[in-house]
């Protein structure tokens, strides 16, 4: 859990940022965020949420902000906006100079009760995905594993650990480099929704994905945006 100072600090990050740029595009909040709030918001999830481990915690404390920032997002923009074209199951969130794309039960990549296997609709899914991260190959990619509540936190957790690798290990064989990921499990650690309903379930049961730009498109972005 955030402490309260945490919580306010992210508060007021968010709110100087959303007034900041409330009427610009993706490409100006990614440079705006990152330049205002990014710094602030990364370091107070990286003290108090999963030591840093999450995927906003990832993509926000990771920002280079101010120009470069926005020469990032412009092409995080274009990432994400085909990641929603081939993929209307995935829920798409653009964060800061990053995308968060998540899937839940039944939403692009889902499995088997007790399973992790790829199969189904869930192989077509992850194929289209591999196809966007060829196209943008200077970005790295986190691969985190949640389940819900049922079962012991033990089970969970490796639950969490075979179903993140799956799909890792999935997008490798299809050809991207397995330099590119990181993967993370966290079993029920990390709820999104109560885990006292089967919606709620249903949410937590997902595999969360974290896309940031490499070292390599950071430096192109300082390179290309200097003066």
């Amino acid at each position: 859990m955030i402490r309260r100072t945490g919580a306010l600090l992210i508060i007021f990050s968010l709110m100087l940022g959303c007034n900041t740029v409330k009427n610009a595009n993706n490409t100006q909040k990614g440079a705006v965020i990152g330049a205002t709030g990014g710094a602030v918001i990364g370091g107070v999830i990286g003290n108090n949420v999963g030591k840093g481990n999450t995927v906003l915690g990832a993509i926000i404390g990771g920002v280079v902000g101010g120009a470069a920032g926005g020469y990032i997002g412009n092409r995080m923009d274009r990432q994400a906006e085909r990641i929603q074209e081939e993929i209307p199951g995935a829920e798409v969130t653009r964060v800061g100079e990053g995308i968060n794309v998540t899937f839940s039960q039944g939403a692009g990549v889902y499995f088997d009760t007790n399973k992790s296997d790829i199969k189904g609709t869930s192989v077509e899914t992850l194929d289209k995905l591999a196809g966007i991260f060829k196209e943008y190959p200077k970005t790295v990619i986190l691969v985190e594993g949640h389940t819900d509540s049922a079962g012991s936190d033990e089970y969970n957790m490796g639950l969490s650990k075979l179903r993140a690798e799956s799909v890792t290990n999935y997008l490798v064989r299809q050809g991207i480099d397995a330099s590119r990921f990181t993967t993370k499990w966290y079993g029920e650690t990390q709820p999104i929704a109560d885990n006292a309903t089967a919606e709620g379930k249903a949410k937590n049961r997902r595999v969360e994905l974290g896309i940031i730009a490499s070292e390599e498109l950071k430096q192109e972005a300082i390179q290309k945006t200097k003066g």
